[in-house]
């Protein structure tokens, strides 16, 4: 069960709505290379890399952006992450807290 989380975004709006997510449903904030999901904002800096580097650890990686990124999206998704516009981040980020 998913619970150290490292947020990527440089908006901080987003980045305090995810974390009172990752809170409210008994997760923690952690480091990158400590965690059990990264979520990551697609198109912020060096992004692919933490992607496709997360990845190949077997880490979590639920990366969001606009809806109008499309491309962003796709890609993210072709390097094995789950990928949704940022009106779906908060759901989806609550979806790998819930038990399988």
């Amino acid at each position: 069960m998913v619970r150290r989380v490292w947020l990527q975004t440089g908006d901080l709006v987003f980045r305090s709505k995810l974390r009172a997510v990752v809170e409210s449903v008994g997760g923690e904030l952690g480091d990158a290379g400590g965690a059990d999901l990264l979520v990551i904002e697609a198109g912020s800096r060096g992004w692919e890399e933490r992607v496709g580097e997360a990845v190949g650890r077997g880490v979590s990686v639920l990366a969001f952006g606009p809806h109008v990124g499309a491309d962003l999206l796709r890609r993210a998704r072709e390097l094995g992450a789950v990928a949704v516009p940022n009106s779906q981040v908060e759901e989806a980020l609550r979806a790998f807290f819930r038990p399988l």
